[in-house]
């Protein structure tokens, strides 16, 4: 009886030795990229930023809302800078309800640079509904709202791909192995080409990713490059006051004698 028992234990801790847990997701880190807004010194690439908005417009915006945004932060300084005349062509290319008037129902206008971003559904179960159940985030702070933020956000852009063995997947989800869980309902909307850029840029998937990635950080903190120059000039400033209490502090003591 004693030796059966020993068996059995035996057996079960080779079981347990030989086989590894099985994980439901691939857990992958988010690439690395080398944004040019970070450090200390950082500064948004102007282009990049002006085709990172064309790819929202184009792609994005039909899902997605930026209710923190107004069309005239286009053309502000440490933005996209576009130029005024531009700023009005973008919002006028949108209709904006407004209202009501004077018999109260509501009107729709062609936006104006004061207006907010305009969004893609009236309400948030219209959002739902539209997207199978799924709410589409706001993408105002979106880099800022998630961990890894522009390299995470760069990364599920580009990280779809077909599912290993084993992986089965529901009917309008799509496997992304940067996403958290492998699993998103949102479809892989970039293809090469998709966008022709203003500026004669070719719109491969990954320069499209990295360019809307770069908007949508600036959009979510507009002023980054206004910091980073307070946060220079405060430096200096710290440097130049330590030295010059060094040197007083200096003077002060070297008429103290030592003896006393």
């Amino acid at each position: 009886m004693i030796k059966s028992n020993l068996k059995i234990v035996f057996l079960a801790s080779l079981l347990f030795i030989s086989f590894k847990p099985i994980q439901s997701a691939e857990m992958v880190d988010p690439i690395k990229v080398n944004w040019s807004f970070k450090g200390l010194t950082g500064t948004f690439d102007r282009a990049s930023l002006q085709r990172g908005f064309q790819v929202y417009k184009e792609v994005c915006s039909s899902c997605h809302s930026m209710q923190y945004l107004s069309y005239r932060n286009l053309g502000e300084q440490g933005g996209p800078e576009f130029s005024e005349q531009e700023v009005k062509a973008i919002a006028a290319s949108f209709e904006i309800e407004d209202g009501p008037d004077d018999q109260g129902e509501m009107f729709t206008r062609p936006g104006k640079p004061s207006d907010k971003f305009k969004n893609p559904y009236p309400n948030v179960q219209a959002a739902i509904a539209a997207n199978g159940g799924a709410y589409p985030p706001d993408m105002s702070v979106l880099v800022k709202a998630r961990k890894g933020g522009a390299n995470y956000i760069y990364s599920v852009l580009v990280g779809y791909d077909d599912p290993p063995p084993g992986v089965t997947l529901d009917e309008g989800v799509y496997y992304n192995k940067y996403m958290i869980g492998n699993k998103i309902k949102m479809p892989n909307n970039l293809i090469d080409g998709l966008v022709e850029y203003a500026d004669g840029t070719e719109s491969s998937v990954d320069q499209m990713a990295k360019d809307v990635t770069t908007f949508l950080a600036w959009a979510a903190e507009p002023e980054l490059e206004e910091r980073h120059k307070t946060g220079v000039k405060v430096i200096i400033y710290l440097v130049l006051l330590t030295i010059l209490v060094y040197l007083s502090m200096k003077k002060i003591w070297s008429r103290v004698d030592p003896k006393v």
